[in-house]
């Protein structure tokens, strides 16, 4: 059979119909309901780690609106014939998501929660708005459905619907909701954007989930998944029997993202095992409580790639698909000190941290354990040891895809808050030939950022591009030039001069000289500055770098500035 795989397929109905490669996690029902007495079952994991999927299997499985024996046959839960016998297809099923409730504004995304409702409501009329059900609960479930619902309707919306389930189905309901702090993730965001209405969405979403899970004749059980466990105390009031896993906790760790074992097994069916390296080094390295895992929406979307095209280079999935917005948050915070806790982990190191699974959004920034327990939950960093168990945890960046993540919310922090009157010094220093004031105002800019790649080349190219672009000029970085690829092309073609600057790492500060001599050997051997007709004046800099240290040596030699 050809291989293939959809990326975004998140219906398990259409993905097994369309015959795309599907890891079994169907074990997960079994173990949940057989090995456990759990009445609300919480499931928190970053996102794009599978929980919509899994979801979606368990409507599948369960839902007694569905026949569900082909698109399951096969698979690691029909092992187990009594319990399919007893529980698939036999249940009424609620199932509802969350995920694109969030809007800019308190209204709209109160309007979002309507539709979503009402797409829920519109799915069920035919079967469950009948005159076996009470008058009221088929009045609120039409005003539901019209998305003319009042505050109290929205609030009690889910019971209602599980109450009519129930009598039009002679059983309680499996009621399932994905992404349920969506809407509060982006209220909280909104606050701290001075536009919020995290209190208003709380009481909305706490009003829903109180009337549906606590003291609910009518549920036989829920499962539940977010991002975060925001605190019982905040949302999960007075509700019985409830369970909460997290990427802390062993139970069900498996079920989430894909093992070293299931990701060979993919590769092999796509005859694409060359990749493995690649992968692991890309994708893997999440510790959900002892249970290392890669992430399968990048684990997929590559492989998607390596099917139109062999030669594929990995790359970032994640990076326009999550908020990474937390990141910019904990580095622009005054009160914590985290830029050495950001460059060791960025330079593969660990760091120890006070961890909590229980959040509410309303005061993640408060502390910075806070703000480090939320890294650890929405994936930003993992657990480094799997055996580690307690509220102090070593933490360490997974992968090289979430590095980059990181990278790059720190330049553009850099970026962004660099004083434009230093940038201004600098190039007014360089245009003036002050080799000492510009190698001290980017000894300056380095201590006031973070570095990464342990100080290596490429580290201090990024650091010089975020200097320069944006500041007026025309900026060319490793651009082909002459017989090689200068570091950094400044072109201001106003006053028709230009800068040419090539950088090099030193190991020791007594190399500092030597490193800029050897720049400024490569700019001479290299030819860069040909090409460069028509300007007045062609400044070529050799820059070197010793950690946080910088020396600036101009190339004086007038042969050559004869040449260009």
């Amino acid at each position: 059979m050809e291989f293939k795989v959809g990326v975004g397929k998140s219906d398990f109905a259409a993905l097994r119909e369309s015959g795309n490669y599907y890891v079994d996690k169907t074990r997960l029902i079994y173990e949940l309901v057989n090995d456990t007495d759990n009445q609300v079952t919480l499931f928190t994991r970053p996102r794009r780690f599978g929980k919509t999927l899994m979801m979606s299997m368990m409507e599948n499985f369960f839902s007694i609106r569905k026949d569900s024996k082909l698109i399951f046959e096969g698979l690691a839960i029909t092992e187990h014939e009594n319990f399919c016998k007893e529980w698939m297809n036999q249940y009424p099923v609620l199932f509802v998501s969350f995920k694109d409730v969030e809007a800019e504004e308190f209204a709209d995304a109160y309007d979002m929660l309507g539709v979503r409702l009402a797409d829920v409501c519109k799915d069920l009329a035919d079967a469950i708005d009948t005159d076996a059900v009470d008058k009221d609960d088929r009045n609120a479930f039409r005003r539901l459905k019209a998305e003319s619902g009042k505050k109290s309707d929205i609030k009690n919306s889910l019971k209602t619907l599980m109450r009519m389930m129930s009598v039009v189905y002679g059983k309680k309901v499996i009621l399932l909701i994905d992404e349920y702090d969506v809407p509060l993730a982006k209220a909280s965001e909104m606050d701290a954007s001075k536009n919020g209405y995290y209190s208003g969405m709380l009481d909305i979403i706490k009003g829903i989930m109180s009337t549906a899970l606590k003291d609910n004749e009518f549920l036989q059980f829920a499962v539940i998944t977010g991002c975060l466990r925001i605190a019982k105390e905040s949302i999960f009031t007075g509700t019985n029997n409830f369970a909460s896993y997290s990427v802390l906790d062993e139970d069900f760790s498996e079920y989430f993202g894909f093992s070293g074992d299931e990701v060979d097994a993919i590769l092999e069916a796509a005859d694409r095992k060359d990749k493995a390296d690649i992968i692991k080094k890309w994708y893997d390295g999440y510790v959900f409580g002892n249970s290392y895992v890669y992430c399968p929406w990048d684990v997929i979307n590559y492989l998607s790639a390596l099917k139109r095209r062999k030669d594929a280079k990995p790359k970032n999935y994640w990076k326009n698909t999550s908020h990474n917005g937390i990141l910019l948050t904990f580095v622009k915070h005054s009160d914590f000190d985290v830029a050495g806790k950001f460059e060791k982990l960025l330079n593969e190191g660990t760091i120890v941290q006070m961890i909590s699974d229980e959040l509410t959004y309303d005061t993640i920034h408060f502390t910075e354990d806070n703000l480090w327990s939320v890294l650890l939950m929405t994936g930003y960093v993992t657990k480094a040891d799997p055996d580690e168990d307690g509220d102090t945890v070593s933490l360490k960046i997974p992968n090289k895809e979430i590095a980059s993540i990181f990278q790059d919310s720190v330049i553009r922090y850099f970026t962004d808050t660099v004083n434009s009157d230093t940038i201004q010094n600098l190039m007014g220093s360089l245009w003036e030939k002050d080799e000492i004031r510009s190698g001290e105002i980017l000894s300056g800019l380095l201590w006031d950022t973070i570095s990464y790649n342990d100080y290596h080349e490429d580290y201090y190219h990024a650091f010089l591009a975020g200097v320069f672009v944006g500041r007026g000029y025309e900026v060319e970085s490793n651009k082909e030039k002459g017989l090689g690829r200068p570091d950094i092309l400044l072109k201001d073609r106003k006053n028709r001069r230009a800068l040419i600057i090539e950088a090099k790492k030193s190991d020791k500060e007594s190399g500092l000289d030597k490193a800029c001599d050897k720049a400024i050997k490569q700019i001479i051997d290299e030819k860069y500055a040909e090409g460069l007709y028509g300007y007045d004046q062609i400044l070529c800099y050799g820059v070197a770098f010793f950690q946080k240290q910088a020396k600036v040596k101009l190339l004086t030699t007038l042969k050559y500035e004869s040449k260009i």
